[in-house]
């Protein structure tokens, strides 16, 4: 089996310029995809990384910009340079990284932008009354993403179901892991029902207390409900997803079982080993099989 110590997206993509910029970011935000680099092959299959990369930058548009003008100006952006590439191929350089691809042509140009203007419409929402809504806000965006994603792995036919609840549940893990972070802006990590229950405010929430130790509790004890219940849930999931959905899984978890929820979601899981290693390498068997059926 390959080992994936320091995989790096290699000169076989030199000639996309800035796309290494691109996946490093993408690569700082979930570093266990180095291990999935070594069986989906950036000079092979430079589209699918180019991918991934593009969903971290506009969930980085998305969530991590503060000002909304600011972001939606960078939404703009991007929904303009999506909607056109079709004719010219792409000014940025994963879109043109993608549009090198036959099957970026294939996928309608609503597709394309389905995740920005789903990106656009969240950017004041506030914080969600209780889990159910917050699963289906966050549905909207992550949604579309992995409708793009799944029609790319696997064509138009795939169903994206299973891929959208990781992918929103995901999200949803990684907003409760910066709980301390976010305390103050208008979208929190955790429901109004939660915070009311356990008597929260959102000075309560920067520092450690039985009630914030049980309300993260709760809250994830719905997020292992909900995961175990997207492996219920039809269609395929490309090899990055199947290694971020099952690492996410495990670390809800953990973190459900431990004295100090919060510090063991911020310490995360491994990012490499035997058990990485062998969820990419039989993600992408999957993947290969499911690809050429």
């Amino acid at each position: 089996m390959a080992q994936a110590k320091g995989c790096r997206v290699t000169v076989d993509v030199a000639q996309h310029g800035a796309l290494q910029s691109y996946i490093d970011k993408w690569l700082s935000v979930q570093p266990q995809q180095r291990v999935a680099l070594v069986f989906v092959d950036p000079g092979k299959y430079p589209g699918h990384v180019a991918l991934a990369a593009l969903e971290q930058e506009l969930l980085s548009t998305a969530y991590g910009i503060r000002e909304p003008q600011v972001a939606l100006t960078k939404l703009n952006w991007w929904a303009e340079e999506l909607s056109n590439a079709h004719e010219t191929g792409g000014r940025h350089p994963l879109t043109r990284v993608l549009f090198d691809d036959e099957r970026a042509h294939a996928i309608t140009k609503e597709r394309w932008v389905a995740p920005v203007l789903a990106a656009m419409a969240q950017l004041e929402e506030g914080t969600a009354v209780d889990f159910t809504a917050q699963l289906n806000a966050a549905s909207a965006l992550h949604g579309a993403l992995a409708e793009l994603e799944t029609n790319w792995w696997y064509g138009d036919a795939a169903s994206p179901a299973r891929a959208a609840r990781l992918a929103t549940l995901s999200h949803l893990l990684f907003a409760l892991r910066r709980l301390q972070d976010d305390a103050e802006r208008d979208r929190l990590p955790l429901p109004m029902a939660r915070l009311a229950r356990f008597s929260l405010s959102r000075a309560s929430l920067r520092d450690r207390g039985d009630a914030r130790d049980q309300a993260i509790k709760a809250q994830l004890g719905d997020l292992r409900s909900a995961w175990d219940e997207a492996g219920r849930l039809k269609g395929p999931v490309s090899v990055f997803r199947a290694l971020e959905g099952a690492q996410g899984g495990q670390l809800v978890r953990k973190a459900e079982r431990a004295d100090d929820p919060l510090a063991m979601l911020q310490q995360g899981s491994p990012d490499g080993g035997f058990t990485a290693t062998l969820r990419a390498w039989n993600a992408a068997r999957r993947w290969q099989t499911q690809a050429s059926g």
